[in-house]
């Protein structure tokens, strides 16, 4: 996404986008309607908690690790083949975001550092920083052309200035950006899909949207499929408006999805089922 120009709040101009008001406003509804189930009153903490294990899960499964939900409950260790450290990354990202809110307006580029030091989980020299000229990035799954080391470190710094600005764009717009731009430039050696979408729930916790984080929009991602996320992303990256807003609602598709999901832990937990 380009940072530049005359428009003082480029963010705020997405949201004006044909389709991106009423994309806005089916997500409060959805949202709403979590927050308001009764359940909330005085079990919000366990639908936070299985919010978030759902939502790791999710985010995993868009990264190759689409493990069944009880799989991922029972687990303990994730230290063994591929898609158990892809899972356990997605974990320890879900269980950090939460930690980082007070940082991000203010400090956007050190948490996603420390978002990439957490999915890593190793020291190794690439680790927790953006890439240098001729890193190679490991995101097997993102098959777009990759920005060089020089136009990533620049829209990166771009995207932060947006985010410390602040603006008047609603918490699902900017969400969608800085969950896009990551994704398009993979600013990281690995783990960018995680990264990106950690940072997606960031937003949309701390702007107030999802204060008590019980909407995974990783949920609904992974429920709309690989294939359509891809072909959303692709949008994005065109940077045309219609692809642009079609990204945005993809994006309000997964946030209500993951609200609906979560409406669902509240029945279950009404019925004594769970």
């Amino acid at each position: 996404m380009s940072t530049t120009g005359a428009n003082a709040d480029p963010l705020a101009a997405l949201g004006a986008l044909p389709g991106v008001a009423e994309s806005v406003e089916s997500v409060r509804k959805a949202v709403d309607r979590v927050y308001g189930h009764r359940i909330m009153r005085r079990r919000s903490n366990e639908i936070t908690g299985e919010a978030a294990l759902r939502g790791a899960r999710g985010s995993a499964a868009l990264s190759g690790a689409d493990w069944a939900l009880e799989e991922v409950r029972r687990r303990s260790d994730f230290s063994g083949d591929g898609e158990a450290r892809v899972v356990g990354a997605a974990l320890r990202l879900t269980a950090e975001a939460g930690q980082l809110l007070s940082i991000w307006r203010q400090s956007p580029l050190r948490v996603l550092a420390r978002l990439h030091l957490v999915a890593a989980a190793d020291q190794a020299d690439e680790v927790g920083r953006p890439r240098r000229k001729g890193e190679s990035v490991d995101e097997p799954l993102v098959e777009l052309p990759l920005p060089d080391a020089e136009e990533a470190h620049g829209r990166l710094e771009g995207l932060a200035a947006l985010v410390t600005a602040g603006g008047s764009a609603p918490a699902l717009v900017t969400a969608a950006v800085v969950h896009g731009e990551l994704l398009a430039l993979r600013p990281f050696a690995s783990h960018n899909g995680l990264v990106a979408r950690a940072a997606e729930r960031i937003v949309l916790v701390g702007s107030g949207l999802d204060p008590k984080s019980v909407c995974p929009a990783e949920v609904g991602h992974a429920e709309l499929g690989r294939a359509a996320y891809l072909a959303a992303l692709d949008g994005y990256v065109s940077g045309t408006p219609e692809g642009m807003a079609a990204w945005i609602a993809h994006c309000g598709r997964a946030v209500a999805l993951g609200a609906r999901e979560s409406t669902a832990v509240c029945e279950a937990l009404q019925r004594g089922a769970a």
